[in-house]
């Protein structure tokens, strides 16, 4: 095992998307010390990093349709869904778990549902910002609804760790990756600038409107409100069976 004076390499996924690029401008391009870590990135879409830190308050992911629908048709509808193992997934079957579903990659669900693949689609990602000039409605914001309901932030993701890598590693790992976003926030057109390779033909204004909803003061500390709506949707999903075990959660210092 290495010691705290060796190199250790640590590799960190994150998805291909404007704002984890922001959070992460700062360490993939060596803009800070990292002291004897070492950080490798790789892109991987959301699914597959669930297989294997965003928060929203009052907003979240949002549920639209090809035709006008009301949340109580949910049941009726096909929704597109960017992955089973998504917090959004779990948040909609909290709501309500009696719909079908088809699995469609984040980036082409607004696509799927204008087609008519799907009868709606549950947007986590930039289509959250200009579905209606692609001429779909919304039925529910998922964000406001948890809100309402629980007067919590609803947590759409976070940077998880391993836990064999042993305390001070994962200290030291935690620090690094909050450096990193307060650096793109103090840094904010730099980091948009190299954001907008993932983009995905956003313009700059509207990238930077993303942005700002998932990377913010939230990001750089989960607060009290954010750990206990990590736990509540937790313990939300475990009682309705959606979650087979309840998971134990530890914050990183």
């Amino acid at each position: 095992m290495p010691t705290l004076t060796e190199t250790r390499t640590i590799t960190v996924a994150h998805s291909p998307d404007s704002d984890d690029a922001f959070m992460f401008y700062g360490l993939a391009t060596n803009k800070l010390e990292t002291g004897n870590l070492s950080f490798t990135h790789v892109l991987k879409d959301i699914q597959t990093l669930n297989e294997e830190a965003s928060i929203g308050d009052n907003y979240g992911p949002i549920l639209v349709s090809r035709e006008p629908a009301e949340a109580a048709d949910i049941s009726k509808l096909k929704i597109a869904v960017p992955g089973t193992l998504t917090s959004a997934f779990l948040a909609l079957r909290i709501f309500n778990a009696d719909f079908q579903y088809q699995v469609v990659p984040f980036d082409k669900i607004i696509e799927a549902v204008q087609s008519g693949q799907c009868d709606a689609g549950l947007l986590i990602h930039e289509g959250q910002l200009f579905y209606e000039s692609k001429g779909l409605h919304k039925i529910l914001d998922l964000g406001e609804w948890w809100h309402e309901w629980t007067g919590l932030p609803l947590p759409m993701g976070g940077n998880a760790i391993r836990r064999d890598l042993g305390p001070e590693i994962i200290r030291q790992v935690s620090q690094c990756l909050r450096e990193s976003i307060r650096y793109s926030l103090s840094n904010r057109e730099d980091a948009l600038e190299y954001a907008m390779q993932f983009a995905r033909d956003m313009d700059p204004a509207l990238a930077d409107r993303f942005v700002a909803m998932w990377v913010n003061d939230l990001t750089l500390d989960y607060t009290d409100r954010g750990r206990a709506a990590v736990q509540r949707i937790l313990a939300e999903g475990f009682a309705r069976g959606i979650i087979s075990k309840l998971p134990t959660v530890d914050f990183a210092d």
